[in-house]
């Protein structure tokens, strides 16, 4: 790095190794492993402040690959200290440093083979499938496993393993309309029994998508979302207490602030789970309290803007834990309301508080507890008016990135009909 001009620096050693299986119908159609070993470079440069006092610190990053010789491996590193001069920012310092001994993570996926693992994934994916009007058409899974080193010229030299499974499949039904469904998974073990589960109920939903009917219509709604669409409606707290969005006044929300105001139902509790020991710039990470009773605890994010925010440094997080739910999902869904289990695209918008998508499958329950598959129309609610009013449901939903309540009611919740 001297010999480049670089003097404040951070590389990242990625060391992986994966099993992938992709399948035609139950036939395994291709088998592929692979073994990378790759660096990323991150470069920083300080330049002279137009305006006095400390000086501006840039920062660019760039792949290194073990192939390249010492010629090749100058010229990407030249580049990118060049290259960093004109991505200055306020200075801020880097992150303190840490030393410490390998940091492994245990269990069968991280140790057994991982074409063995992938199998065991493989048979619990198709398990439910077993015949009739709906089907899996095409699947895809990939097991994981790495090792990934950090280290830098303050110091810092850390190291952990990890292993992950994630995937995709898609399940068709033909009868009375031929439909399809995407549906996507990743948990950090094997998860036999959480993906088979998942398996199952998305060829309920698409043997329902094929005989739903476009009677929905518009309308304020109680709304019951499941899966994957609570953990994004929650993201939204996660995302607004992200140091870079403070400090770029994206979020004026303060530590200590009642973030969830006025409400008749539950009150928020969240946290940041460490789903890895270290972040990518090498900061330790441990679980964080995020909300208590809807009042926010702290902030999180990468080193430059905690150090901005005059915070310490917790490193990105990616993974939600909620500890709410206190009603059996059977209590929760009972009518009349709109049970909304599959869109074209559901997102939640951390700037605006909105959240939507179109609706592929809801299920349209009515005072008698009768459930009428129902699609088309889209859904347009706000989460400062639905977060006044929590009911989340006593079973739980666990993937790679989330933790918490499998669903959650939503009052008077905008739809759009057909």
């Amino acid at each position: 790095m001297a010999r480049c001009g670089v003097t404040v620096w951070r590389v990242n050693d990625l060391a992986e190794e994966t099993a992938e299986l992709f399948f035609v119908r139950k036939q395994l159609d291709t088998r592929r492993s692979k073994d990378v070993h790759k660096y990323k470079a991150t470069v920083f440069r300080d330049v002279d402040n137009p305006e006095g006092g400390k000086p501006l610190r840039g920062f660019t990053q760039v792949e290194l690959l073990s192939s390249m010789d010492d010629k090749q491996l100058d010229e990407a590193l030249k580049g990118a200290y060049y290259a960093a001069q004109f991505a200055a920012n306020p200075y801020f310092d880097p992150a303190d440093p840490v030393r410490a001994p390998l940091a492994e993570k245990t269990g069968e996926l991280a140790e057994a083979p991982l074409a063995r693992s992938a199998g065991k994934m493989a048979r619990a994916l198709f398990a439910p499938d077993t015949g009739g009007d709906a089907f899996v058409n095409s699947a895809e899974i990939f097991v994981h496993r790495s090792t990934r080193r950090i280290f830098s010229s303050e110091g810092t030299d850390v190291s952990y393993t990890d292993a992950r499974v994630k995937g995709e499949f898609v399940v068709q039904c033909k009868a009375a309309e031929d439909v399809e469904m995407y549906c996507q998974f990743e948990y950090g073990g094997l998860d036999e029994q959480a993906l088979t589960a998942k398996v199952a109920e998305a060829l309920s939903f698409v043997r329902d998508r094929a005989r739903a009917k476009k009677a929905l219509k518009s309308g304020k709604y109680d709304l019951v979302l499941s899966g994957e669409q609570v953990a994004e409606v929650l993201s939204y707290y996660k995302d607004r207490a992200s140091a870079s969005m403070v400090y770029s006044h994206y979020s004026t929300w303060q530590r200590g602030e009642d973030v969830q105001g006025e409400t008749q139902g539950e009150r928020l509790n969240l946290s940041l789970a460490a789903d890895v020991p270290y972040s990518e710039e090498g900061i330790p990470m441990e679980d964080l309290p995020l909300l208590e009773d809807g009042k926010l605890l702290a902030y999180h994010g990468p080193n430059r803007f905690c150090r901005y925010l005059g915070v310490k440094p917790t490193g990105w997080f990616d993974k939600l834990a909620c500890a709410n739910g206190a009603v059996p999902f059977e209590e929760l869904k009972k009518g009349p309301c709109l049970w909304a289990v599959d869109f074209s695209d559901f997102q939640m918008d951390a700037l605006s508080g909105h959240f939507g998508g179109e609706i592929r499958l809801a299920y349209l329950i009515g005072e008698d507890g009768s459930a009428v598959p129902v699609t088309g129309g889209s859904v347009n609610g706000s989460i400062l008016e639905a977060q006044k009013a929590f009911a989340f449901s006593q079973e739980r939903y666990l993937t790679a990135k989330y933790d918490g309540p499998y669903a959650v009611r939503l009052d008077n919740v905008s739809v759009a009909g057909v």
